[in-house]
Order: structure tokens, then sequence, then C-alpha cells
């Protein structure tokens, strides 16, 4: 049985936001509004929680699950290293719809899917995003749609496509964007784009001083 909390009324969300936290801790799966599309998410640091997402989207472990974090300061404990680049694009679009592929921690105990010692990592702009993620820490979260259908813009549309496989569900309305973040590998030498979303090209490049085509390449 799942349960929808409108996050519009704030003694719904507060119920809601303690219910996923609960629903999290035990290994099930939330479904909540981000900045750019709903998103889909468990624990981060529960396997299993994890291979349920991934059965849920019905998606393998070559397409590594993403890490949405509450706060700048979390990053500092899941990465090898922050370059100055990455500290850059995280001062100019965090909180927003900017993805970053990063070196992981060595030391950390999660499995997100065959993701090559890099993780993926974001900042919502939305505030009840980041309500749970500062109630519960870092959270995989990939967009709440089956794999290869639209992602959800609406709680409607996530039910619709996730069903029973969800336990709770926050509902805050229409997604401002409804386009998925933009994701940027600063896992290697230089920066590369991987997915144009709703950050330009052209903004990154401003930030790390090369070529928007540089980027792309």
């Amino acid at each position: 049985m799942n349960t929808v909390f409108d996050c519009a009324d704030p003694a719904s969300r507060a119920a809601g936001i303690d219910a996923a936290a609960s629903a999290l801790r035990s290994g099930r799966l939330v479904v909540m509004p981000t900045d750019t599309v709903y998103g889909l998410g468990c624990d981060a640091f529960d396997g299993d929680a994890v291979s349920s997402l991934l059965r849920a989207k019905g998606r393998g472990r070559d397409m590594p699950v993403p890490v949405l974090v509450g706060s700048w300061s979390t990053i500092d404990g899941l990465v090898y290293s922050v370059s100055d680049q990455a500290r850059s694009l995280i001062r100019a679009f965090w909180p927003g719809g900017l993805s970053l592929v990063v070196r992981q921690a060595p030391s950390l105990g999660w499995d997100l899917g065959d993701a090559h010692g890099t993780v993926m990592l974001r900042m919502p702009l939305h505030p009840v995003a980041v309500e749970l993620l500062r109630t519960v820490g870092p959270m995989a979260v990939s967009s709440a749609n089956i794999s290869g259908r639209p992602p959800s813009t609406t709680m409607a549309d996530a039910k619709a496509q996730l069903g029973s496989a969800v336990e709770v569900f926050l509902d805050g309305g229409h997604c401002e964007h409804g386009v998925p973040s933009t994701i940027v590998d600063v896992s290697g030498a230089a920066p590369r784009i991987l997915r144009e979303g709703a950050v330009t090209a052209e903004s990154v490049a401003d930030v790390v001083g090369v070529s928007a085509e540089d980027l792309r390449s």
C-alpha cells in the first residue's frame, strides 16, 4: 500500500517527510518532487533498496543511480577530492539543475550500480527535496519513470508508472522546469558534458573557462 501526501499543506508535508524518512530507513522507495522532474529515491547506502529502485524502473546496473545531497558540504565526505572546477560549478549552480560526475571516496560502502569508482551528485533546488535530504542524508535518486518512458513532471505521472513499487509519494505539484539536469563529468583531466539539460553548455563553459564546443567533445 502506498500513501500520497500533499506538500502544499504544511501539516500534510510534515507528515509526509516523517513517513518518507521512515520508509527510507526501512529500505523502501519514495517519490519526491525536485526542481527538474519527480525523483524515485532510496537510502544511498542500502544496496538492497538500490536494487529495488533499479527493478522498479526496469533498468540495469550499467546505468548507476545518481545521488542527491541536501547541502554543499555533504560532497566533501563522498568524493575522493573536489577540483577547483567542480567547486566553481557547485558555487554557480547548486542548488539547481546541474549534476556532477566525480571520483567517489574509496571508503564509501555503497553500491549504486556499475559506476567504476565514480558517482553523480546533485543538490536540488526544491524545498521538499532538500528538507527530506537534510532529514535522512544522501539519497540514491533517479527520475520517477519506467526506463525509456518520459520523466514524470507530476506526482500523478509518477504514480501511474511506478504504482505499488513505491511506499510514499510526496506531491509537490507540477515540476517547475520539467527538464532533466545537465550532467558534467569532472572526474577526469578536463570537464565534459554528458547530457545537456536544465543548465546550458554555454553557462557551464563560462564558469569553467573553456568553450562549449570543448565541453561537448
